[in-house]
C-alpha cells in the first residue's frame, strides 16, 4: 500500500537531507515566533503601565519625578520608557527651546533604534518564508532524478518501480510550501504588531515634545515673573 509511511520509507538520503533541513528551518522560525512574542506581550505591558503611571508627575510638572520614574528597572523592557526616558533627560539638562529641540532629535533617534531593535530575528522569518519552497523544489528535483533512475534500470515506468521517486518529491514539495507559510503568516502577523507599536511611539513622542514644550514656555514666564 503507498500510504505516507511507505513514501517516507521509500526515500533517499539526499531528500532526507532535504527535509531535515526544512524541520530545521521550521524550528528555528517556530523559536524566533516564541521569543519574539513573549517580548513583544512584556515590552507592551510595561509600556502600559508606564503610561498610565507617568501621567501623575508630567501633570504636575515634576520633572524629576518623571525621568526617575522613566529609569525605574520595573520598566527595563519597554519600548515607551526608552523613549520617554531619553526625551526627559534631555530635556532636564536644559529645560528650555533649546532642550525641546535636543529632545526631538534624541526622541527619532532612540524610536529608530528600539524599532530596530523589536525586528530582530524578524528578517529570520522573512528567509525562511522565501527560502523554504526552493529548498523543497530541490528533494523535487531529487525525486524527479531517482524515478527516472529507476525507470530507467527496470526499463519501464511500472508504479512500483518509481514510487521512491514519487514520495521523495511529493513530501519535499509539501514540507517546503508548509514551512514558508508558518514563516510567512507569523512575520506578516508581527510587522502588524510593529507596525502599531511604531504609531504608539510616534503618538507618545508627539505628546512628549509638545509637554516639552509647554514646560520650557512655563519656567520662562515664572523667570520673567520674578
Amino acid at each position: 500500500m503507498f500510504d505516507l509511511k511507505h513514501m517516507f520509507a521509500s526515500m533517499g538520503v539526499p531528500a532526507w537531507i532535504v527535509v531535515i533541513t526544512l524541520f530545521l528551518m521550521l524550528i528555528f522560525s517556530v523559536y524566533v515566533g516564541i521569543e519574539r512574542i513573549l517580548l513583544f506581550m512584556k515590552a507592551r505591558g510595561q509600556s502600559r503601565d508606564i503610561a498610565d503611571a507617568i501621567t501623575k508627575p508630567l501633570s504636575s510638572g515634576d520633572l524629576d519625578g518623571a525621568v526617575k520614574l522613566a529609569k525605574s528597572p520595573s520598566y527595563a523592557a519597554s519600548y515607551l520608557a526608552a523613549v520617554l526616558r531619553a526625551g526627559l533627560t534631555e530635556f532636564a539638562a536644559r529645560p528650555d527651546h533649546h532642550g525641546v529641540a535636543a529632545a526631538r532629535r534624541v526622541l527619532e533617534r532612540v524610536s529608530i533604534q528600539e524599532n530596530a531593535s523589536l525586528r530582530k530575528g524578524l528578517n529570520v522569518l522573512a528567509t525562511v518564508g522565501s527560502t523554504a519552497p526552493f529548498v523543497g523544489l530541490v528533494g523535487t528535483i531529487f525525486g524527479i532524478i531517482s524515478a527516472f533512475t529507476m525507470m530507467a534500470a527496470t526499463g519501464g515506468g511500472d508504479l512500483t518501480a518509481i514510487s521512491g521517486g514519487i514520495a521523495e518529491a511529493l513530501i519535499t514539495t509539501a514540507v517546503g510550501i508548509a514551512v514558508a507559510i508558518v514563516a510567512i503568516w507569523v512575520y506578516n502577523y508581527f510587522n502588524a504588531v510593529l507596525d502599531d507599536i511604531s504609531k504608539d511611539v510616534d503618538t507618545s513622542s508627539r505628546e512628549l515634545i509638545d509637554w516639552c514644550e509647554k514646560e520650557a514656555l512655563r519656567r520662562a514666564e515664572h523667570s520673567a515673573a520674578k
